[in-house]
């Protein structure tokens, strides 16, 4: 069942996207090479005790650390720890917050250093990718528009999706009904309503879009081992459009 949020439970959830924004640009703007990814976590913690926050992600099913850090190519749900970025290397961040009872989820994809231009352009085409998608977030429509504009831009790009991870809604739950998949053919599912919450989250590669998981039943990795990134961000449905609730300063 999708939830509609009323507009105080609106509010919380803009408050826990705002703590998930201001703590993404704080890590963003400390990634350097020689860090470790536990490193960027102690970021994360630092935030969430500063802002009164919760992380979504710690003990979920079990996961350790408060962000997901995963680079190359891994997908998404690296585990942090003691691993060094290196000059070259991309990095996806992602990253929940509760506030009142109310998360907020989001992702970006960070270089460290210097990078290809390929890495440049999958970051750039993928975090494009998921605001054709928010573009497609507006009442009336039916959810498959957002998943087919993502995929849209993404293979005109000549980059491919990822099938087998999805989108959420998002609310007192980190994952709520409905799953958005970043594929599809436009004028399927649910039509969307003023109220609902959207946790939008294309996973772009530059291979091909077969992935597995690794050992630690966490990292997801690309199967050709090709680079992948990931950008996420929590999307109200309203009845002047779609308003997103974790956008951060660097991005208005």
């Amino acid at each position: 069942m999708i939830k509609i949020k009323s507009a105080d439970q609106l509010k919380k959830m803009c408050a826990a996207g705002k703590v998930v924004a201001d703590t993404l640009s704080e890590i963003a703007a400390n990634t350097l090479p020689g860090m470790t990814t536990l490193d960027l976590d102690d970021i994360a913690v630092y935030m969430l005790k500063k802002h009164g926050a919760i992380s979504s992600f710690k003990g979920y099913r079990g996961f350790p650390n408060s962000i997901c850090a995963s680079i190359n190519e891994e997908v998404v749900h690296g585990i942090p720890g003691p691993k060094k970025l290196m000059e070259g290397d991309i990095i996806s961040i992602d990253f929940g917050a509760i506030v009142d009872g109310y998360h907020g989820d989001s992702a970006i994809t960070i270089p460290v250093g210097e990078i290809s231009q390929e890495a440049q352009k999958l970051i750039r085409v993928t975090q494009e990718s998921l605001f054709a998608g928010i573009k497609m977030a507006v009442a009336g429509n039916r959810l498959s528009d957002v998943s087919n504009a993502i995929q849209q831009y993404a293979e005109k790009h000549n980059f491919s999706v990822v099938r087998d991870l999805v989108g959420h809604g998002i609310g007192q739950d980190m994952h709520e009904d409905p799953q958005i998949p970043n594929f599809g053919k436009p004028g399927y599912g649910p039509i969307l309503k003023p109220g609902m919450t959207l946790a939008i989250e294309p996973m772009i590669n530059v291979g091909k879009y077969d992935v597995d998981q690794l050992s630690d039943h966490w990292t997801v990795v690309t199967k050709d081992g090709s680079l992948s990134a990931h950008f996420e961000h929590t999307v109200a449905v309203t009845e002047n459009g779609p308003e997103i609730l974790t956008l951060r300063q660097e991005e208005k």
